[in-house]
């Protein structure tokens, strides 16, 4: 098999790059979707829009353990 040029083979890059930014975009639309359908089967109508928003904002931003032990942290004592 003849060695590709330099052309070619940034064309190949390039084409498999696109389909690798396809992929991500569908497994994040799919993650997006697992997350979405555990949110639609909480009770969420207790708090504002706006709270939720920030509530959820603010844990996104915090890696999972870290957001699971202040969560418990703020929690009252029982």
């Amino acid at each position: 098999m003849p060695k590709m040029s330099d052309r070619e083979r940034l064309a190949d890059l390039a084409e498999k790059s696109r389909k690798l930014a396809e992929e991500m975009e569908t497994t994040r639309w799919r993650v997006r979707e697992r997350y979405g359908a555990i949110v639609t089967a909480l009770p969420v109508e207790s708090i504002g829009e706006r709270e939720f928003r920030e509530a959820v904002g603010l844990l996104v931003k915090l890696d999972g353990p870290t957001a699971i032990a202040a969560l418990k942290a703020a929690l009252p004592k029982s």
